[in-house]
């Protein structure tokens, strides 16, 4: 993995020179444009991108059918589109054929799963994240040395169901300070605690300060396990929403980490809707609104903001700048199996 992750810095606004919009009616207080400000990064991280390009190559390079477990990302738009390329989404293993190529999520699977696909004899290309590979690697290294593992992420989610698979019987899933509070561990001394990747920061800072409050002799993973995608979207979310009247965050309703965009925006005082695509606007979110700010999940595709602008300048003249606060050229490797091919 190349990485990259410089401190989140606020630049100046900068407009694009190959997004000017200003087609469209005027707008209710004249022909002003209306500023649509790109929030900088967003959409495609480098896990969502590596996690498609698996399953883009084996489609091409291989006999099919392929079948993912799970969505392979949470995005509806790339699902559809990579069924019709003749993947097929299966939600457990019993409905892959013995023997079968399947592909685990970006999400990661648990113990249990993998266990399940060797007992079938699947030939498994393993697309999860590195990044939760990391925090799956934690949760054995905790539990080895005799740690209450306490996972702080939202039930039910694929990552999280993973995590818990690694050692269910010592660790506990906490979402908020009141579960904290709420906690019985078996040894207060022996207590580590790990995040899913794709959590708000401010929300999980203070749970985190809530563990160490309730006990003092918390341990954590050396770096932090919300991955530098999630945090640089909200950093950026969060300085294109102080100047915006409205946002919109282009996401699947499933994606934690788009979900988690719009309600940063909206603790921060600004109106913000999430949109699978440009065809979920509603015109009355932006009817005098000189400023919408647009930003996009890590799992959503490019196209889908670009949708959006075009939506968004048929509701009146705009004209398009972007709000930069980090870079990212984060890169990781495809799995042997893919490289072979």
């Amino acid at each position: 993995m190349e990485a990259r992750m410089p401190d989140p810095v606020a630049g100046p606004i900068t407009e694009k020179s190959d997004h000017p919009r200003t087609e469209g009616d005027p707008q209710e207080d004249g022909d002003t444009p209306r500023r649509v400000v790109l929030a900088d990064p967003r959409s495609y991280c480098a896990g969502v991108e590596r996690a498609i390009e698996i399953v883009e190559r084996l489609l091409r390079d291989r006999p099919g059918p392929i079948y993912v477990r799970k969505q392979i990302v949470h995005n509806s738009h790339v699902v559809a589109d990579l069924e019709s390329r003749g993947a097929e989404f299966v939600d457990e293993l019993d409905e892959v054929p013995t023997g079968s190529t399947v592909v685990f999520s970006a999400h990661g699977v648990s113990p249990a799963v993998r266990a399940a696909a060797e007992q079938r004899r699947l030939e498994v290309v393993d697309a999860t994240c590195p990044l939760v590979t990391k925090v799956h690697a934690e949760a054995r290294r905790f539990t080895a040395r005799g740690d209450t593992v306490v996972l702080i992420g939202h039930a039910d989610h694929e990552e999280v169901e993973g995590t818990l698979g690694e050692a269910p019987e010592t660790t506990v899933l906490v979402e908020t300070p009141q579960d904290v509070a709420r906690l019985e561990v078996a040894d207060p001394e022996k207590v580590s605690y790990l995040t899913q990747t794709t959590l708000a920061v401010d929300e999980t800072r203070e749970v985190i300060e809530a563990l160490r409050a309730r006990f003092p002799a918390l341990r954590g993973p050396g770096s932090e396990d919300i991955c530098y995608a999630t945090t640089n979207r909200q950093d950026a979310v969060a300085a294109v929403a102080q100047e915006a009247d409205v946002v919109l965050v282009v996401g699947s309703a499933n994606s934690s980490n788009s979900v988690r965009l719009t309600e940063l925006a909206q603790r921060l005082g600004t109106p913000a809707h999430l949109v699978d695509s440009a065809r979920d606007i509603d015109p009355d979110w932006v009817v005098g609104a000189r400023t919408v700010a647009v930003t996009a999940g890590a799992s959503a595709p490019p196209w889908l903001v670009e949708e959006v602008i075009d939506a968004l300048a048929d509701l009146g003249p705009a004209i398009v700048s972007e709000h930069s606060v980090a870079t990212e050229d984060v890169l990781f490797a495809l799995p042997r199996e893919v490289r072979e091919v």
